[in-house]
């Protein structure tokens, strides 16, 4: 893994394509990531196109992160406009080595004293649960979403598609804990991925809010980004192919609705964050 410390100009980015639904920001700890997701869009972004070393084998850390976003709040706070984040949209704020710099957990100390009006942490990784003492108290400040990925139930899907993301039954604890520490939580079924017909119940009691997403609509690029990466032969190859349609996602919260209230399910493409 090549890492580099790095003094970043700013950390707030204005929310845009698949963002543009009530977010007016991302939020970016990291640049890179070390889960390496076999699907992931950011693949196919300038960010990984411009460099010579595959994604999930280099990784910036932004040091001054926390400051930045102190500063750039103040700022924004002038304006009297609401500030709506989603972090993080083309990393995980909670990938590895977050145990040991602790960026995450810094930014978040500084939004205690300048809160965002809604915040979304977007993360596939239960060392989120570290940070609880954090979101319990932030949660008092601004509405505040915590969004684990859950694509599927079944771990071997699970390692055809992301081998070095953390493990399925981790997540779903992890969930857990933050459901029971009074914070709002959700499971980004991001993008769906085959699963067993028991999914729904592994779900129920630990989520306020299900998001649905998928391939085909779920990669800002109508699906072309997925194709670029060969998903729909990786498919094929594993005898998936019936789970890569464009309507998979009618379907999937169809089957949903049975088991929770339509108010609890979103699709990616239909609407914007929970309120």
């Amino acid at each position: 893994m090549e890492i580099k410390e790095i003094i970043s100009k700013k950390i707030l980015s204005e929310a845009k394509g698949y963002l543009d639904v009530g977010f007016t920001h991302s939020l970016n700890p990291y640049s890179g990531c070390a889960f390496s997701c076999r699907y992931c869009y950011v693949r196919e972004m300038p960010i990984q196109k411009f460099r010579e070393v595959p994604w999930g084998e280099w990784l910036d850390i932004k040091i001054n992160a926390a400051a930045n976003f102190r500063k750039e709040m103040i700022k924004l706070r002038k304006k009297e406009a609401p500030v709506n984040i989603f972090m993080s949209s083309a990393t995980d704020p909670y990938q590895p080595i977050e145990r040991k710099t602790r960026i995450t957990r810094e930014i978040l100390g500084e939004m205690l004293e300048n809160p965002p009006d809604f915040l979304q942490i977007q993360t596939r990784s239960p060392l989120i649960t570290r940070d609880i003492d954090l979101l319990k108290q932030l949660k008092e400040k601004c509405n505040l979403l915590v969004s684990i990925t859950i694509e599927t139930d079944r771990e071997d899907i699970k390692q055809i598609f992301s081998p070095y993301a953390p493990g399925t039954k981790l997540r779903l604890k992890a969930l857990k804990e933050v459901h029971d520490a009074g914070v709002s939580t959700q499971a980004s079924i991001s993008p769906v991925l085959p699963f067993t017909k028991d999914f729904p119940k592994a779900l129920e009691g630990i989520v306020d809010h299900i998001w649905i997403d998928t391939l085909s609509i779920g990669d800002g690029s109508f699906g072309n980004r997925s194709r670029r990466l060969g998903m729909p032969a990786l498919y094929k190859e594993h005898d998936l192919s019936k789970w890569y349609q464009d309507d998979l996602h009618v379907r999937v919260k169809k089957y949903f609705n049975k088991y929770f209230p339509s108010k609890m399910i979103r699709v990616s493409k239909e609407e914007a964050f929970p309120r």
